[in-house]
């Protein structure tokens, strides 16, 4: 069988014409198409698809002064830390940088390491400069430290390390003391023994006083006033 053109224009030839002026042109109706759209169901990306961008541009040593404190910085910092961070820059010194993004002026604007900074202002600091916009530096600012909160501790590693690390410092050992105290609820001396079945286990006395203070900042307030004068106190939010 031979197929012949249709003598009349085809239905791509009239596209301005409506249906019924075609079928009294060709004498016929026109072929129907069946079309069925595809459909693109999404995928979740793997973790070794998605790029990782490394966003540090450089390291500099900058005079810690001339950092430009972020203006939303959320951290306060009581003075047990302060005291515990000029113990350990005095006994190791500078271990890690400070992060920062140089906004137009070319100044740099901490993201992380404001402690750090105030502590030592006159001090040329190692500065990772991050290609970071204000809203990504914002997210680190919110993220960074409540993301290393996260973390757990396998405890009997934890009281293997305490075990091993002391300090000539006293706001240090403080540190560390407590550290070993809320991993094990008792200094860590050696190696855990558990009492006997149905021995009763000796619980040391204590007297504490609970403080409820209006907002976080009479708390912080109270906190350090009590430090000041002696007392060993924790900050704790219900």
């Amino acid at each position: 069988m031979i197929l012949r053109p249709p003598r009349v224009g085809t239905w791509k030839q009239l596209p301005t014409r409506r249906f019924d002026d075609f079928r009294l042109a060709s004498g016929r109706l026109p072929a129907t198409i069946n079309h069925q759209p595809s459909t693109i169901t999404p995928t979740t990306p793997r973790p070794e698809d998605v790029l990782i961008r490394d966003r540090i541009k450089e390291l500099r040593r900058v005079r810690a002064s001339q950092l430009r404190p972020h203006p939303r910085n959320w951290r306060t910092h009581p003075r047990s830390q302060r005291d515990a961070l000029r113990g350990v820059l005095a006994e190791i010194g500078y271990a890690d940088a400070l992060l920062a993004r140089q906004l137009p002026d070319g100044s740099l604007e901490l993201i992380d390491g404001h402690l750090r900074a105030e502590t030592t202002p006159d001090m040329e600091v190692p500065v990772l400069v991050l290609d970071v916009d204000e809203a990504e530096a914002a997210k680190l600012l919110a993220l960074l430290d409540p993301l290393a909160g996260l973390a757990e501790a396998d405890q009997d590693m934890l009281a293997d390390l305490l075990a091993q690390v002391h300090s000539e410092n006293e706001a240090v050992q403080s540190l560390l003391d407590d550290l070993a105290k809320d991993s094990s609820g008792a200094p860590v001396d050696g190696p855990c023994q558990e009492p006997p079945s149905g021995c009763d286990v000796p619980v040391p006395e204590a007297f504490q006083v609970v403080v409820e203070c209006r907002d976080e900042s009479q708390q912080q307030e109270v906190y350090e006033r009590l430090v000041a004068e002696g007392f060993r106190c924790r900050l704790l939010t219900l």
